[in-house]
């Protein structure tokens, strides 16, 4: 079973989308997805009622999520940890052990476009436009994801 952390800040915005769209691509086969933030600001919290909402309007329900911080242990337990943005990767990467850890950790939209190292942009100070535009990136990279967990999808 391969298992995948999606990471952003807060773990209410980004990574629960993150999260919510590959399960929804990957349900079929052996892969589990979780996500977390590298702030502890909004522990044991819901997504942000604005991802749940762009969520639902596609489909998903991410209701059940709930916020938890990165820590060091998320190297010994995940296969794949995908970052956000590159301020996520760096605090990703600070917890680091080993080179074995640093190799695990990725900028989720170099996916799709690869050594870019474009950063999925915060929408939690921006209005809904940008909870839409952060569901278009993420549902292009997780479909790229998917693709390459399972080729014959």
């Amino acid at each position: 079973m391969t298992k995948i952390l999606m990471v952003c800040l807060g773990n209410i915005c980004r990574s629960p989308l993150a999260e919510g769209i590959l399960k929804s691509k990957v349900y079929s086969f052996k892969t589990f997805v979780d996500s977390a933030g590298t702030g502890g600001y909004h522990i044991g919290k819901k997504p942000d009622v604005r991802s749940i909402a762009i969520a639902n309007l596609n489909g998903l329900d991410i209701t059940d999520q709930r916020a938890r911080k990165f820590t060091v242990e998320d190297y010994d337990n995940f296969d794949i940890i995908y970052a956000m943005d590159n301020s996520n990767f760096d605090d990703i990467l600070s917890l680091a052990r080993n080179d074995a850890d640093k190799a695990k950790v990725k900028l989720i939209l170099n996916e799709v476009f690869p050594y870019e190292n474009l950063d999925v942009p915060d929408p939690y100070i921006g209005g809904d436009f940008g909870f839409k535009n952060v569901y278009k990136m993420l549902d292009e990279a997780c479909e790229v994801i998917a693709k390459k967990l399972n080729p014959n999808v």
